[in-house]
């Protein structure tokens, strides 16, 4: 009979144990060390026991080189896994918008009146629902825009009737002030003179006869 398969589990004996480990750390190192030699491969292996000491083995002059490949490694699969997940979404959003697309293409031509054929009932029914309501918001907003408009229409009406009122009695003002301006002029002319007390014409005549 052949021997049966041995059972892996920790060894209670702490003695037992301490030995099975430093026989089997000697043996990984061994192995270690062989497929580095046979292979040119790169080989390292960091244990701790079970107080806490470490052991290392490093097929390299110095851990750190094995290390920092394994970190670009690590990086670069890292990053090569989110190319390939963003390759995969890129696909599903794209399966997805063309399917929008061809949804929303065949919406318009419908509301257009094109390809109404393969509409039943209720999908007839359902479109001529959207298309009331797409009127209503048209008529509301139309409505809206000529009222704004006749607003504006309005306030500028009244802005320009406010101007000419002001350039209205502008030109009075400067009209009165004209018609004073000529009922002076005699008293601009003779500003020295005793007879020209007021600025009406009809006393320029007495004016005359009395001086003679």
């Amino acid at each position: 009979m052949g021997r049966g398969r041995v059972q892996l589990k920790q060894i209670e004996n702490k003695t037992s144990r301490q030995v099975t480990f430093s026989k089997r750390r000697s043996g990984l190192r061994k192995k270690a060390h062989e497929i580095s030699v046979l292979c040119d491969a790169q080989v390292a292996f960091i244990v701790f026991n079970n107080k806490g000491k470490l052991f290392e083995f490093s097929s390299e002059s110095s851990m750190k080189i094995i290390l920092e490949r394994y970190e670009r490694h690590g990086h670069e699969a890292q990053i090569d896994g989110a190319n390939i997940e963003s390759q995969g979404n890129w696909s599903l959003d794209c399966f997805k918008l063309n399917n929008k697309v061809e949804v929303l293409e065949r919406n318009l031509r419908n509301y257009v009146g094109h390809d109404l054929d393969p509409l039943n009932l209720r999908e007839l029914q359902s479109l001529e629902q959207q298309l009331d309501m797409a009127l209503k918001r048209i008529r509301t907003k139309k409505n809206q825009v000529i009222n704004e408009s006749i607003s504006e229409l309005q306030k500028k009406a009244r802005l320009l009737h406010d101007q000419n009122n002001n350039v209205a009695n502008k030109i009075k003002e400067q009209e009165k002030i004209v018609g004073e301006n000529q009922q002076c002029w005699p008293q601009t002319l003779y500003p020295n003179s005793s007879t020209f007390n007021l600025c009406s014409p009809q006393r320029l005549v007495p004016s005359l006869t009395l001086g003679l």
